[in-house]
């Protein structure tokens, strides 16, 4: 398979799965079959894994002749590391979900629609991370907001989520606006939309009224989906109410696509790397302090792990924020290992609650919120389920030798190595956030492991092996990378260099 062909069915085949997975639902449907979703549920899983086979054959070229370059008329995408690591994450990541959701979500109404529109949102990650220009980089980036939007509220009958659902489309909406005018005015600039061509141009021009503006656009824009604060507050809402799977994916890795389009259209319009260094290290630290202190205070379990999302990405922003302002590429390494880990953490965080919230709540057809005091001995009742979540948890919090611990180390050694005043004290502060966020952390693993049962863990249904499989693979996964951080060497470094050429390094 060549490389072009890898890339085109890479991205061919979750968009040309969405509508077959949402015809073949609603065919079932009308015919009144017996568990009509089933088709939708197998096609979903089923389109995840063939993307795999595309995805290796491109990370086999890239490995062997580096970035992978599609032309299709004016549309330009290449793969490069940073893709590479973020499409990897997100196909893997997805796969857990859908095959976690298809128990979590059988026989809810729009069934369908939930597959269909998951299948899109991935497409559309994966695009944009490989977006070489503003316009299909904007493009790529709405195909995964607007299906983000419609997952968020999918239960539009609950008032919570609905309200989530509407606060989230209002953000993202003007987000976008802000995006477009400042892709307008890089457009009136510099005549080019190439993010290659716009470095050029505003290199050889200087940092015009006109790029400046369009840059701080762009930053508020993207960043809102990126979660940096204080563009964050319709992230707390979003994934606790929204179906668990969702949770997980906009928690681990929608956040970072966001991330990455911020990077890669500012990098080409700011161009000193040390202005933009100070930006995200800035961030960085707002993101850690703000999460960890609003998350201390959640009684909601769902709603403590997105305030923990927004603290994590601070983790992710100090890493890249030290290497853009060093131009050395070990911070940014580091933060991308963070990117894998969290995925990793949060998404097996959020479905492990959500099998909880499955089995007390949902089961009993009750869509109230899981709360920390609901989970009290749910160990002795789900100790499987129970020591997965407290892993996740306990990894997020950065004990070793768990993912996060690893993950955060390498961050945290790459500002001291920089010699930097400011990348060392910002490091120490990050270390001593992640101390801090065992206090979130911890008592929820103490209330389910030391408490006598809730009424709730009393009358509890049973978790089918759907649910815990996922589970299963990603606990591995934080285990076997805190063990052994090279496995995923082979995307972090290369992610890394893609990021300091982005920023002229």
């Amino acid at each position: 398979m060549t490389a072009q062909t890898a890339l085109t069915l890479l991205l061919a085949i979750p968009l040309g799965a969405a509508p077959v997975i949402y015809l073949a639902g609603r065919i079932a449907l009308k015919t009144r079959v017996k568990s009509g979703g089933a088709s939708a549920r197998i096609l979903a899983v089923l389109a995840l894994l063939a993307a795999m086979v595309p995805l290796y054959y491109a990370a086999m070229h890239f490995t062997s002749t580096g970035p992978l370059t599609l032309d299709i008329n004016r549309i330009s995408l290449q793969m490069d590391g940073i893709s590479l690591l973020v499409a990897l994450t997100a196909l893997i990541l997805g796969l857990c979900v859908t095959f976690f959701s298809t128990k979590y979500m059988q026989n809810d109404e729009g069934e369908e629609k939930f597959f269909a529109l998951l299948m899109i949102m991935i497409v559309g990650i994966i695009g944009l991370v490989c977006a070489t220009d503003l316009f299909n980089l904007w493009v790529w980036f709405e195909v995964m907001a607007v299906s983000s939007y419609l997952l968020v509220a999918f239960y539009r009958s609950q008032p919570d989520a609905l309200e989530a659902g509407v606060k989230y489309l209002v953000q993202s909406a003007t987000g976008s606006v802000f995006i477009l005018l400042g892709i307008a005015l890089t457009f009136a600039q510099t005549g080019v939309l190439n993010l290659h061509e716009i470095r050029l141009a505003v290199s050889a021009g200087g940092n015009s009224p006109i790029i400046l503006s369009a840059s701080v656009l762009m930053l508020i824009g993207f960043g809102v989906k990126a979660a940096l604060v204080p563009l964050h507050t319709w992230l707390p809402d979003a994934h606790s109410q929204a179906p668990s799977g969702i949770s997980a994916m906009l928690s681990g890795i929608v956040i970072e696509a966001g991330l990455v389009a911020l990077l890669r259209s500012t990098g080409a319009v700011i161009v000193s790397h040390t202005t933009w260094g100070y930006l995200i290290m800035a961030f960085g630290a707002l993101n850690l302090l703000v999460g960890n202190l609003m998350a201390l205070r959640q009684t909601q379990v769902k709603r403590m792990l997105a305030y923990s999302s927004v603290s994590q990405m601070g983790y992710i922003l100090v890493g890249i924020g030290v290497a853009v302002y060093t131009l050395q590429p070990e911070g940014a390494a580091g933060g991308f290992f963070h990117v894998i880990t969290h995925s990793l953490m949060k998404g097996a965080a959020f479905l492990a609650a959500g099998a909880l919230l499955y089995a007390l709540r949902m089961a009993h057809h009750n869509h109230e919120p899981l709360t920390v005091s609901d989970l009290d001995g749910a160990s002795q009742r789900y100790p499987v389920t129970a020591f997965f979540l407290a892993v996740a948890l306990l990894a997020l919090g950065g004990l070793p030798p768990l993912a996060g611990f690893m993950s955060k180390w390498q961050i945290f050694v790459a500002g001291f190595q920089s010699g930097n005043s400011l990348a060392i004290a910002l490091v120490i502060f990050a270390a001593i956030n992640s101390v801090l966020s065992l206090g979130y952390y911890a008592p929820l693993v103490n209330r389910m492991y030391r408490h006598e049962p809730s009424d709730l863990v009393k009358e509890g249904k049973p978790i089918s092996w759907v649910m815990v499989l996922p589970l299963v693979i990603m606990t591995v996964a934080i285990v076997a990378l805190g063990i052994w951080p090279p496995l995923v060497r082979w995307l972090t470094t290369p992610a890394a260099m893609s990021l300091l050429a982005i920023f002229g390094g």
